[in-house]
């Protein structure tokens, strides 16, 4: 039988903050830490250049990217699936 192995890649979840440029997405990717001393919940954020071979996703959006080998100087990640559309204003 053959067994599915656990994908060895990192997934994290964040919203499209820029969608200028081509085959390019920034996504801004929110964690929730504890101050090591006072205890009091903080959000550390960090954003990361996705690869979009499509364009398909657009500023609002909430992606799922995954961990690839290095695309360019800056791009190590792939937008792999749209979480949540962003909200018509």
């Amino acid at each position: 039988m053959t067994e599915a192995k656990p994908s060895l890649k990192r997934t994290l979840v964040g919203k499209v903050v820029s969608d200028k440029r081509t085959k390019t997405v920034t996504v801004l990717v929110e964690r929730r830490v504890m101050h090591p001393i006072y205890g009091k919940i903080m959000i550390k954020s960090s954003k990361y250049h996705a690869h979009d071979e499509n364009n398909e996703y657009k500023l609002g959006d909430t992606i799922e990217i995954t961990e690839s080998r290095p695309l360019s100087k800056t791009k190590n990640w792939v937008a792999t699936r749209l979480v949540q559309k962003a909200a018509l204003v």
